[in-house]
């Protein structure tokens, strides 16, 4: 692992846009054909015409081969996220009355049909499964489907399958990368088309996403994960600091983990404190962490929000009463007792985040995600007439005489 003093900076990558073009066209062309084609190219994987879909035997067998601490860990995480994602959800209706004598009532759906992108890599996310199907269903998604790349033989992983059971997701599809984001958004003859697509993956699955927008809905273009940690003060621990870079740089080696902080002999403590713990976690061995000396902690604070990271943390008692100032991240830790992986896992919280920067402007994945607001307009009475002139006025100014008219017509 990588020790950087001082320098401010961010990970940058590039990334053709061409393939993943082919591959969305391919998939539209040939459906499932491509997929399978595909599927065996990328993931090394070979399918039948009707092996996409998991069956339900075998997604009702994987809870059986779950080790009891694995299992009571999604329990835990499936209720913490639900709790959460439930106080989220409002059914009432709003109702705005207006001087004219009209109103304006605001409703919420929930969309129709959803699917959660589950990613491979070095292992399988099951936490992944949890945050999004179950932030769906409590925002009260009928139809929710989960793909997740196949492993060695075709085999969907047992863990991911489990996942999906406990979540109480029937739909599950072995294909990943950018063929199965084009698959949900456009369709085959096995895998029905989905509103909304969610859920983090490399930049082929990424790059597919912003592709379909337009076609579905999205959480967000998902860059590398990313940590803040601003640290000042007493309570500031060098051991709990370097975990938890550490923990966040296991992500990989382009996810840029940065500690803040105006003291620079504990900005040293943590350099050694790393140092000391790498032996034998071969998991961080290639990742870099930026550790920046700044001039107080209003001055760390500025330089995060300019980040707007996707993860961050205030450890010591200088650093925590900046809490009600944070404005610019994915998720906030407040304490050090607040390590960022609960939120990964079980705190509650989803671990679905904006990256890049994108904090600036975007949410977590929300019960938000997977719903529309619709107006629905009464103009009882005498609300048209009263209406009516500043309407026509208005629309004869921008070129439409026959909005006025039809709106004149009513009074």
């Amino acid at each position: 692992m990588r020790i950087v003093r001082n320098p401010l900076g961010r990970s940058t990558s590039e990334f053709s846009a061409e393939p993943v073009a082919e591959i969305i066209d391919e998939v539209r062309r040939k459906g499932d054909a491509a997929v399978l084609e595909l599927t065996e190219r990328f993931d090394h994987a070979q399918l039948g015409p009707d092996q996409l879909r998991v069956d339900p035997n075998e997604l009702e067998a994987s809870i059986g081969v779950l080790e009891p601490d694995v299992l009571n860990g999604l329990r835990t995480a499936i209720a913490n996220v639900k709790a959460v994602a439930k106080a989220q959800v409002r059914d009432e209706l709003v109702t705005v009355s207006l001087a004219e004598g009209h109103t304006v009532e605001i409703v919420e759906h929930p969309v129709r049909r959803a699917a959660v992108y589950v990613p491979g890599g070095r292992a399988p996310y099951p936490s992944t499964v949890v945050m999004g199907a179950v932030t769906a269903r409590a925002a009260g998604v009928r139809e929710i489907a989960v793909c997740a790349p196949p492993g060695p033989g075709g085999r969907a992983h047992p863990v991911i399958l489990a996942a999906c059971v406990l979540c109480e997701v029937t739909e599950v599809y072995r294909m990943g990368g950018a063929q199965a984001i084009a698959a949900l958004a456009f369709g085959t003859e096995s895998v029905k088309a989905v509103d909304v697509i969610v859920g983090p993956g490399n930049p082929f699955v990424q790059e597919a996403k912003r592709q379909v927008v337009g076609q579905v809905g999205i959480d967000g273009i998902a860059g590398p994960s990313e940590l803040v940690v601003i640290a000042a003060g007493a309570g500031a621990d060098p051991e709990l600091i370097a975990l938890d870079l550490m923990a966040q740089a296991e992500h990989g080696e382009d996810s840029p983990v940065w500690c803040l902080s105006p003291d620079a002999q504990l900005l040293d403590a943590v350099a050694e404190t790393i140092e000391r713990l790498l032996p034998g976690r071969s998991s961080v061995a290639n990742a870099e962490v930026q550790l920046i000396d700044v001039g107080d902690v209003a001055a760390a604070l500025s330089h995060a929000e300019q980040i707007a990271p996707e993860h961050l943390q205030l450890m010591g008692e200088d650093a925590e009463a900046l809490a009600d100032r944070v404005r610019n991240a994915g998720c906030l830790f407040v304490g050090s007792s607040a390590a960022t992986a609960f939120g990964d896992y079980v705190a509650g919280s989803n671990h679905v985040l904006p990256t890049g920067g994108a904090a600036r402007f975007q949410s977590a994945l929300s019960p938000a995600t997977f719903r529309r607001r619709m107006a629905r307009v009464s103009l009882p009475g005498e609300a048209p007439a009263r209406l009516a002139p500043a309407g026509a006025a208005l629309a004869r100014a921008e070129g439409f005489p026959v909005h006025a008219e039809s709106m004149e017509r009513r009074a």
